[in-house]
């Protein structure tokens, strides 16, 4: 028997290359298979390397593009099967997340039972309207007694700590000490 000749054992494998590549790009592979695929990839490569060696110088450039289509299609296949490894992990995820925020809301809807509900609610918004009318009504009573003051003098002098104090002229005002003269003893 005659030996085969490296063109004849390089278009064999190139061959087999491409009806593998052909089943790789109509299955979907997982880690391992990835794995596997690789290594095949990896051998033929090597191979394809040894074999070029001994080619022609002129078949030289049909492999190198051969070999660089190869690497294209192995790479776009891989990079096919991580998507769609990403989009199962993806998915899990969306599944997971919808799980924790059910597990959440049920969390809310059971501590809003747990500590009264709409009546601790409806005691907190009381004490806090109650709080708030509170700090209104000491602001606004400041301000308005120190209206009231000064529009009826005569009404609110003595309650404020003065002394309507009367003029030669009939007219009076309303004297407030600030600082009290100390008294001569008699």
């Amino acid at each position: 028997m005659s030996a085969k000749d490296p063109f004849q054992i390089l278009a064999d494998e190139l061959t087999l290359i491409r009806k593998d590549m052909d089943q790789l790009q109509r299955t979907s592979l997982d880690k391992d298979e990835a794995q596997a695929l690789h290594q095949i990839v990896a051998e033929a490569v090597a191979d394809m390397r040894k074999a070029t060696r001994e080619a022609p110088q002129a078949l030289q450039g049909a492999l190198k593009a051969d070999r660089d289509r190869m690497a294209r299609e192995a790479t776009e296949s891989a990079t096919e099967a991580a998507e769609r490894v990403l989009g199962v992990i993806r998915e899990q995820l969306a599944q997971e997340r919808q799980k924790l925020s059910q597990a959440a809301g049920e969390a809310r809807r059971e501590a809003w039972r747990y500590f009264g509900g709409f009546w601790v609610w409806l005691t907190s918004m009381a004490a806090t309207g109650a709080l708030l009318g509170a700090l209104v009504a000491f602001w606004i009573t400041g301000r308005g007694d120190a209206r009231e003051f000064g529009q009826f003098p005569s009404i609110y002098c003595d309650n404020a700590g003065g002394q309507i104090v009367e003029q030669d002229d009939g007219s009076s005002f309303c004297a407030v000490w600030i600082k009290t003269p100390s008294q001569a003893a008699n």
